[in-house]
């Protein structure tokens, strides 16, 4: 009798230890991550923010820019200077974390665990079905115990390859970063209206038609977010490009 009790509680164990594991495993899996992370994102539907932005292309000179940048899911996108007004295309260059993600059918892939600096990270790809923005894919290092995206690197159809780091602060829990850099390399750089504003006198960042060399061009945005305004039900108008 005594011996079948023992039998009893060692399968109980065993079972309690098993559903243990499959657990773990699917709060660790790709796709239990990459839905937690976009139910995170999904909870902001639009922010203004202050930011400060340095733009840093080997075939451009241009000061820095203070401004406020307007965003509303799902890629409305708006960076206002004093000066001058520009939008950002959501086919182009893209300075929400929000608009990396491609819309419509995907598949999630497991690419493995990663360390950033220090920080143990889950590395997801994203395949979109069909040609979501010009997005052919996107790789995502996720923060598995914050749920936050520390890079993402997206490779589209006409602007090559573009990489974030983002570092979080005291926006964290809504997955808005302090600071994004996003880095750039392709070969035929396509400017983006954002960056084609017009300066104040004395102040005006000149440009210089990028060579035709064969080479890739590389470069560097920083953007400094230093105070948001988050779900304040920005009206679609905001983002009209000729107010």
């Amino acid at each position: 009798m005594r011996s079948m009790f023992r039998y009893y509680v060692l399968v109980i164990l065993l079972l309690m230890q098993s559903i243990s594991y499959a657990q773990q495993q699917d709060v660790d899996s790709a796709q239990y991550l990459f839905n937690e992370l976009k139910a995170k994102l999904d909870r902001v539907e639009d922010y203004t923010a202050d930011v400060r932005v340095n733009i840093d292309v080997s075939f451009m000179k241009v000061p820095p820019l203070a401004g406020k940048l307007y965003f509303k899911a799902p890629d409305k996108m708006k960076l206002e200077r004093k000066g001058g007004i520009s939008i950002l295309p959501k086919k182009n260059m893209s300075l929400a974390l929000n608009t990396v993600f491609p819309e419509g059918d995907i598949t999630i892939i497991d690419a493995g665990n990663d360390v950033l600096d220090g920080t143990p990270v889950k590395v997801i790809k994203i395949v979109p079905h069909n040609d979501v923005a010009g997005i052919v894919l996107t790789k995502v290092w996720v923060d598995k115990e914050r749920l936050l995206a520390l890079r993402t690197e997206t490779t589209t159809r006409d602007n090559g390859t573009v990489k974030m780091d983002l570092d979080f602060g005291k926006y964290a829990n809504l997955a808005l970063p302090d600071k994004v850099t996003v880095y750039v390399d392709v070969k035929e750089f396509k400017i983006p209206k954002g960056v084609t504003m017009d300066y104040d006198a004395g102040t005006a960042g000149k440009m210089e038609a990028p060579k035709d060399d064969g080479k890739r061009k590389k470069g560097k945005i920083s953007i400094n977010y230093l105070q948001y305004n988050v779900n304040a039900g920005l009206a679609d108008s905001v983002f009209d490009e000729n107010e």
